[in-house]
């Protein structure tokens, strides 16, 4: 059967409030009011990340925030402190977004699916954080925006992640005007899921963490991996890849099981192999 652990009330004196309940790791961004991504934010993040990679007692990640914005993106004052330095702070710059590059790929590559619950503002690199998840739950009154364009910093790097989860024509419109769309909006250009109210927004997303958490781990990290493998290639290599992809799924053991158990009309009993 499928490993759960009990809840663990959330810890840490840090920018990342951290806890458990029966396979789902949730992470909260708990430096408000901006919780801004700073270098220590980034690097505490990318540290739970990579701590859980191979936790089979973590099935599912879902990443919160506290406050009314969820991420207001990098901590330009930090950044702007180092504009006095002799290199007028390029280095600082390169190494802050290379940290925020690697965080954004580890999510897109991370073997756990990730979720994001979002109540309130994510702009700039916050909506990076929001598009680079795997699934995106918002309240009534998120927002989003990539507001670069009206502070002379182009926001090339949300950019990426922005550019990969809504249309061309949408992304443009985004950062080119800088100017802020509500939940609707970001739901109808396909930013997110599903827009519930406020109260709710907790309850939703868990459950959408332990449906996925029921699932056998190993399918669903094969499956995830696949997702972004394929998307990044041809039609014929697509294909041809992903049918590797079925052969070796159907040779694994959770698919032997899952399909005698529906032959069989019961519960599967997956062994996560």
């Amino acid at each position: 059967m499928a490993e759960v652990v009990a809840i663990k009330p959330a810890v840490g004196d840090g920018p990342v409030l951290v806890s458990q309940d029966k396979g789902v790791l949730r992470l909260t961004l708990a430096s408000p009011p901006a919780n801004a991504l700073s270098l220590a934010t980034m690097a505490a993040l990318q540290a739970e990340f990579d701590r859980v990679r191979t936790d089979k007692s973590v099935r599912v990640i879902i990443l919160a925030a506290s406050g009314k914005v969820f991420c207001a993106g990098h901590d330009l004052k930090e950044m702007t402190a180092h504009r006095a330095e002799p290199d007028r702070g390029r280095a600082f710059f390169e190494k802050t977004f290379a940290a925020c590059a690697k965080l954004m790929q580890t999510i897109v590559r991370h073997p756990k699916p990730v979720i994001a619950e979002v109540d309130g503002l994510a702009t700039a690199a916050g909506l990076q954080l929001v598009a680079s998840c795997d699934l995106a739950i918002a309240s009534h009154e998120a927002s989003f925006c990539t507001p670069g364009v009206n502070i002379g910093l182009f926001c090339s790097t949300p950019m990426v992640a922005l550019s990969r989860n809504v249309s061309r024509k949408q992304a443009m419109e985004m950062l080119l005007t800088g100017e802020t769309i509500d939940a609707a909006t970001a739901k109808e250009f396909g930013l997110v899921n599903r827009i519930v109210p406020r109260e709710y927004l907790n309850q939703v997303v868990n459950k959408y963490a332990q449906t996925i958490a029921s699932k056998s781990s190993v399918v669903v990290k094969t499956g995830k991996e696949a997702f972004y493998a394929q998307a990044e290639m041809g039609l014929a290599d697509a294909y041809a890849y992903s049918g590797r992809v079925m052969v070796e799924n159907m040779l694994a053991r959770d698919a032997e099981e899952g399909i005698g158990a529906f032959i069989g009309k019961r519960k599967p009993e997956w062994t996560d192999e």
